[in-house]
């Protein structure tokens, strides 16, 4: 075996190197440090910015299902008021006229079944 024999040079050359290798180990972390900062700050912004999008389109949204249920509403009330108008109406009109009453409800019956004839021997015939 051979011994080997480092000279002062030799000493400080390695110094050198495992100080420059030292050196860019801690570059190495100072950046991979720097870039996780960054892009923690990044996601903190992004979520900064878009927090108050995601509650704008969630009122928005609220709201539109609140007008919606307010029109379903509002449609089911006159459809009720319609209803019973024209309730009152044809009350008031077999009291007023029963005996035109009772005849428009007869042909509107003979007229009724008439139609479900013919429907029922056009479907015979098909």
């Amino acid at each position: 075996m051979t011994d080997l024999k480092l000279t002062p040079s030799h000493t400080g050359l390695l110094d050198q190197v495992a100080q420059s290798a030292d050196n860019a180990i801690k570059a190495t972390q100072h950046g991979a440090n720097d870039a996780v900062n960054s892009l923690t700050n990044g996601i903190l912004e992004i979520r900064k910015q878009a927090e108050p999008m995601i509650n704008r389109a969630s009122g928005q949204a609220s709201a539109l299902m609140q007008n919606g249920m307010d029109s379903v509403r509002h449609t089911s009330q006159q459809l009720t008021d319609s209803a019973r108008r024209a309730r009152d109406g044809t009350v008031d009109y077999v009291k007023e006229e029963p005996v035109k009453a009772m005849l428009i409800a007869a042909a509107t019956g003979a007229a009724l079944m008439a139609l479900a004839g013919m429907l029922s021997r056009s479907h015979r015939n098909h």
